[in-house]
């Protein structure tokens, strides 16, 4: 086989390693690949729902990033403290770049995307824009639907303000005059119910041969005096409040994991406030009791020109059918190396198989566990379950296979962000029907995807597994790129058993052949394959390494790639995301180059190839490199042995990303992002609508030759 030869970037001369280099920030890091998310928003190729769509995707991330990462900053701005990473300078320095994100974010709603929309027809009516037909429509919806649901609470002394639920909908009202005991009480809140829908479509009859809405907030905005009877309502606002939601449980103090979650999950909705929301036209007066109330200042203070809770927008997306404004459908093809209709057990007996998701449908490894179940053959089935969805097939051929007397082990994390609730309930129902539930390590994540099978064979028992970079929920793999594998390779069937055993039993880990397992050696074999690619770059070998993931924020890792290209070892870093490891740095980081590709499909795959002189390896992973993967979490790595595997997944998941002219990112030296220029572009494609085109029509099972220059 030919070796890959990239010339991405100058070769640094030999020389001994730079004095350490301070990383890139990680919390700036996730605001930069929001605002890569943004960019797709702006583009004129893309269509116009999926460009509102990209919007709503930033505020979900936002919410996300306020949940889980605001709060340390929070912390040490009230405590004034001066100290450590998080300090009142960062959380000025962050909360300056916030601002400015949300900023450009409602600025490209309101200058781009609903002026494209109303050119198509398409349009959110305002109170003040509704025809007199339409303000009857309104009103008698409101009368009907919404102000049955609606309580106003006036504020005194017996009436404290009330408990808000995280990312609620929610009025503050200033009302004139007396209430009806006499009282000079002036401050109400109206919270809006989250069963109402925050889009209504208006009739077609009254809609003037267009797509209307009225948003929810308008609605109640248009009718908030009829709330308040024998009152004048003055000043108000809508306003939505973001709260810690990372759930803190002491799991060595607790003696049923998943009933203290579940106690948790019950007050999450209500921790520390770490950002309030409300209308750009809020008083200083509304504004500043909402802050005082939730013991936020000025920083934490967003004020929008539009809906607080604009990811609650995909509801209009749901409700258009043109599918002009939309992206193609695509549909994954049936995996090339696999013949519908043939026996999975017989075709893995041939050799190991890999699916590209999801240009290859994620059915193949539903039919897989399929006929998993349905055979009599097999005995037992063990799988990890980190995120499935609420309505899963999955868990019906589980249950399936429960009825026909298999032995079903299941790991279930129950801590797996955000999907905490759904994990408890399938671990509840597994249980009830005779599932060997088990909840992983105690202090550690159970994120390794994996599925194995055991056989009988005449005499002998044989295993069939399942790995993969990505979860098993249908929903997400049509919309996520990830490289599933399916083998009967013995050395790496006997590993996965092993490690299933030991998660399990909490037996100590034997030697494993082929598997790398976090937290026991996952980082520290990283580190020494980088150690010794750069030993032989040092001695003029050439060595080279493409990593393509999700994140790049571990230090350990970051220090051995800094070294390994200070000796010479020429490396490209594909992370999608968060990336703290600053690229082209002259005299320090000259060899290393950093991409990020955004594109209609969410980059998820982790991919590690090394080549040193001949010798080349690559390994697939469901491991990002950061130090809550490599340390705090049950994660694999394993071996693509194979040599016509490998070729594919170096052409389709490195090859194709390091030449992308559309959709990649180059980080510069400053660590500032700066989007590839088509028109100089080598290959005007992005990657993953190459990848699309080539599952499109018939093709061969990948043999090639690398194409990396």
């Amino acid at each position: 086989m030919s070796n890959p030869h990239v010339e991405t970037h100058a070769l640094a001369g030999r020389h001994e390693p730079a004095p350490p280099i301070p990383f890139l920030d990680r919390d700036h890091a996730i605001l930069a690949f929001n605002q890569r998310v943004l960019d797709w928003a702006q583009r004129s190729d893309v269509p116009l729902l999926e460009r509102l769509r990209y919007l709503c995707i930033v505020s979900s991330n936002l919410d996300e990033f306020f949940e889980v990462r605001a709060d340390a900053h929070l912390s040490a701005a009230r405590s004034r403290d001066h100290k450590g990473t998080y300090t009142a300078q960062s959380h000025a320095a962050l909360s300056h770049s916030t601002h400015a994100l949300v900023e450009h974010q409602y600025h490209i709603y309101n200058s781009a995307v609903l002026p494209a929309l109303k050119r198509q027809g398409i349009e959110i009516v305002s109170h003040s824009e509704r025809d007199a037909e339409q303000r009857r429509w309104v009103r008698d919806y409101f009368e009907r639907e919404v102000r049955p649901l609606l309580i106003p609470i006036g504020l005194d002394p017996s009436h404290p303000f009330p408990q808000v639920a995280n990312k609620s909908l929610n009025f503050i009202v200033r009302l004139t005059g007396r209430d009806a005991f006499g009282r000079e009480n002036d401050i109400a809140i109206v919270k809006v119910p989250r069963v109402l829908p925050r889009l209504i479509r208006l009739p077609e009859k009254i809609s003037d041969q267009r797509i209307l809405f009225v948003s929810l907030s308008s609605v109640i905005r248009a009718h908030l005096q009829d709330l308040f009877a024998g009152r004048e309502v003055g000043q108000f606002s809508q306003f939505r409040v973001t709260r810690h939601s990372d759930l803190a449980v002491d799991e060595d103090d607790v003696q049923n994991l998943r009933t203290a979650l579940r106690q948790e999950l019950e007050q999450r909705h209500y921790g520390q406030a770490v950002r309030l929301e409300v209308a750009s036209g809020c008083s200083d007066h509304l504004a500043g009791y909402l802050l005082k109330q939730f013991d936020l200042t000025e920083l934490s203070l967003y004020r929008v020109q539009g809906p607080v809770n604009m990811a609650r927008l995909t509801q209009l997306i749901d409700l258009v059918d043109e599918p002009r404004l939309r992206f193609k459908s695509f549909k994954g093809c049936w995996p090339v190396q696999l013949t519908p209709g043939q026996s999975f057990f017989e075709r893995l007996k041939k050799g190991d198989v890999m699916l590209h998701q999801p240009f290859e449908s994620f059915d193949a490894v539903l039919e897989f566990l399929r006929e998993a179940v349905l055979d009599p053959q097999v005995l037992a089935i063990k799988q990890t379950i980190y995120r499935t969805g609420s309505d899963s097939t999955l868990m019906d051929l589980l249950r399936e296979a429960v009825r026909r007397g298999k032995e079903v082990t299941v790991v279930v994390e129950l801590k797996a962000r955000f999907d905490e609730e759904a994990n408890i309930n399938w671990a509840e129902m597994l249980e009830s029907i005779g599932v060997q539930v088990v909840y992983g390590v105690v202090g550690l994540k159970t994120h390794a995807k994996m599925l194995l099978v055991t056989r009988r064979e005449g005499k002998q028992m044989r295993r069939y597994a399942h790995l993969s970079t990505g979860n098993y929920n249908p929903s997400t793999a049509r919309l996520y790129t990830d490289v599933s594998y399916l083998t009967a390779d013995v050395a790496l069937t006997s590993d996965i058993e092993q490690v299933f055993v030991h998660i399990a039993g909490l037996n100590t880990l034997p030697r494993l052949k082929r598997l790398w397992l976090a937290p026991f050696q996952l980082q520290r074999r990283l580190v020494a394959k980088i150690e010794a690619l750069a030993l032989g770059a040092s001695r003029g070998q050439d060595a080279r390494i493409v990593v393509k993931m999700n994140a790049l924020t571990d230090e350990a890792l970051m220090r051995a790639l800094v070294h390994a290209g200070q000796r010479g070892v020429k490396i490209d870093l594909i992370v999608r995301g968060a990336c703290m490891l600053p690229a082209l740095v002259p005299g320090v980081t000259d060899n290393i180059r950093v991409r990020s590709i955004i594109g209609r499909f969410l980059e998820h795959s982790r991919v590690f190839y090394f080549r040193l002189a001949e010798e080349e390896s690559l390994y697939l992973s469901s491991a990002d490199w950061m130090n809550r993967n490599m340390l705090r979490r049950i994660e694999l790595v394993w071996p693509v042995t194979d040599p016509s595997l490998r070729q594919r997944i170096i052409d389709e998941c490195l090859v194709s990303y390091l030449h992308d002219g559309v959709d990649a990112w180059d980080m510069a030296p400053d660590g500032h992002y700066v989007r590839v220029d088509t028109a100089a572009a080598a290959i005007k494609a992005g990657a993953q609508d190459a990848l699309m085109t080539r599952y499109s029509r018939p093709r061969n099972s990948g043999k090639g030759k690398k194409a990396w220059t």
